[in-house]
């Protein structure tokens, strides 16, 4: 891998867009965790493959680092606090196991696609378009190492297999639509897609509020941590049966890939950011499923999940706010503030 990226220079002499300013702070803070995150796995992993690909996503999310710092200094902009050594204890002892490690770099790296794709089409300046189309890229690569690990050492749990059309054909009526009554057709390969992908991620969520439960400090921190465990396990159940009814499979749970520590590796603080933030991405997920869902009950129970999932969030980020560790994003000007001044 490269070992820096090229931050080229502002040839419009342009300040940063808020959908720069944005996509950038965003980068910086989700990246600093990911450091602090992964600076831990890497002084536990045993498995050798595991750990190239453990020590390439580290690298990567360093230099992430360091190209929006180089950005904000030029720009004279204020670089954020986000999470440092103070956040992280490396030798403390492992709370998952090395397959684990897989199955979260996976789903961190979709998280980051989804982040840096959607920025390339919102900036205007070309230098921080290219950032980010390099970040595209390289999280590209490393998903493509993560998948090609995951299927050679048996880990991936591929997408259920649908027999190919015999035929081109159109739907002709409205019951293609339907899910509580009269004829319901089986699930479509985007239903099903989508199914897969969020039990998928509901899996590796619910192994990592196993781990986080044990180790956290804060009472209230844990209590919250135990609710998200129940919130997703209902989840996984629920979504899980839609593909059981049709005698589909589901991914499986990853809850055996949790050992029995409950020594802190991670300040509080990381842990529920690093939550709210992986509940917020699920909002994405769910509302992507949503829009590709033409059943009216399969779309119905997203409906329903993505309500607990927004009060989940904002429960968590109250949290954050209580105790002082949420960083305020940029914003837009309070004119009415400034009016009373």
């Amino acid at each position: 891998m490269q070992t820096d990226f090229s931050v080229g220079k502002n040839e419009t002499n342009k300040n940063l867009t808020s959908a720069e300013q944005g996509k950038l702070w965003a980068t910086y803070m989700g990246n600093t965790m990911a450091v602090c995150v992964l600076s831990y796995m890497r002084h536990h992993v045993e498995d050798k493959e595991i750990q190239k690909v453990v020590e390439n996503a580290l690298s990567l999310a360093e230099r992430f680092v360091k190209a929006v710092k180089e950005i904000f200094i030029r720009e004279n902009y204020p670089i954020p606090k986000g999470f440092t050594e103070e956040d992280v204890n490396e030798r403390a002892p492992r709370l998952f196991n090395d397959e684990f490690y897989l199955h979260y770099l996976k789903y961190t790296s979709k998280a980051g696609i989804s982040i840096y794709g959607i920025a390339v089409s919102l900036m205007t300046r070309s230098d921080i378009r290219a950032f980010f189309t390099q970040c595209v890229d390289s999280t590209l690569k490393l998903i493509n190492q993560v998948n090609e690990l995951l299927i050679k050492k048996g880990f991936m749990a591929e997408p259920t297999y649908t027999p190919y059309p015999s035929k081109v054909d159109f739907i002709k009526k409205q019951s293609y639509l339907n899910g509580f009554f009269g004829d319901v057709r089986p699930l479509q390969a985007l239903e099903i897609t989508h199914l897969h992908d969020n039990l998928e991620n509901n899996a590796i969520s619910k192994a990592v509020l196993i781990g986080f439960s044990q180790v956290a400090q804060l009472d209230q921190v844990k209590a919250y941590f135990l609710r998200g465990k129940e919130i997703t396990a209902k989840h996984y159940d629920i979504l899980s049966k839609v593909l059981q009814k049709e005698e589909l499979p589901s991914p499986p749970i990853l809850d055996p890939l949790v050992t029995t520590s409950t020594f802190p590796p991670f300040s509080d603080k990381l842990m529920m950011a690093h939550k709210v933030d992986m509940f917020s991405m699920r909002t994405r997920t769910y509302g992507n499923a949503l829009a590709f869902c033409a059943r009216h009950d399969v779309s119905a129970k997203y409906g329903r999940l993505l309500l607990q999932v927004g009060d989940y969030v904002e429960d968590g980020a109250n949290i954050l706010i209580d105790h002082g560790w949420m960083e305020q994003p940029p914003q837009a000007v309070d004119r009415e503030a400034l009016a009373k001044v």
